[in-house]
């Protein structure tokens, strides 16, 4: 169970409306690489890791996800509020705003909705780590491309904030990948899935 703060994890305060970085960052709420596919790739994988530690740090980072998607939330938000029809216009904002107003609605920077098939969840302790190290690499870089476009400063503070998480995050699964390879059998852990394989548990050889 979670119980919810009523702050954000880093203050996000944007004094200058503009829809069209609001275009972009939106791409980190809803998409490929963003953070609800985050959230509920690793809130879904920790049931089927198969030791304690693991499913403690996929829920940990699982839940901050979700933080950062509030975050992400809130910039497109204050990016977007109050606007005039010609700030609509001029910023390539029309086309969203017809369909959803200045309602946050998860989709990435090509207009492309959020779908199910950005999340990567196999049940294999291997296969699952590797996708979670991938993604907050590619999470990463999406962070890097975005401060590339942006020079207001109200904008880049809690970009890099999120930008630091995923090299922390990475570093984390980092960790736990190592935890897994020392738990199986050296010789063979490339080949078994011990979240349902005993013999894979055990060690034995297969």
């Amino acid at each position: 169970m979670w119980q919810y703060q009523k702050n954000l994890q880093y203050p996000v305060k944007i004094r200058t409306p503009n829809p069209k970085l609001a275009k972009l960052i939106i791409t980190q709420y809803g998409g490929p690489d963003g953070e609800l596919g985050a959230s509920m790739r690793y809130l879904s994988q920790r049931y089927a890791m198969p030791y304690p530690e693991l499913k403690a740090l996929l829920s940990d980072i699982g839940t901050e996800e979700l933080g950062h998607l509030e975050m992400v939330s809130a910039m497109v938000y204050q990016l977007t509020r109050n606007l005039s029809r010609e700030q609509i216009e001029q910023g390539g904002f029309a086309p969203y705003f017809v369909d959803h107003t200045a309602g946050i609605y998860p989709q990435a920077a090509s207009d492309l909705p959020w779908r199910a098939e950005y999340i990567g969840s196999k049940g294999d302790v291997l296969t699952d780590l590797h996708e979670d190290l991938a993604a907050e690499q590619k999470a990463r870089t999406t962070y890097d491309n975005l401060i590339r476009m942006v020079d207001d400063p109200d904008v880049l503070d809690p970009l890099r904030f999120l930008r630091e998480r995923e090299i922390v995050h990475y570093q984390r699964f980092g960790e736990g990948l190592r935890l897994a390879a020392e738990r199986l059998n050296s010789k063979n852990f490339y080949a078994c899935n011990p979240s349902y394989d005993r013999a894979c548990k055990r060690g034995e050889k297969i």
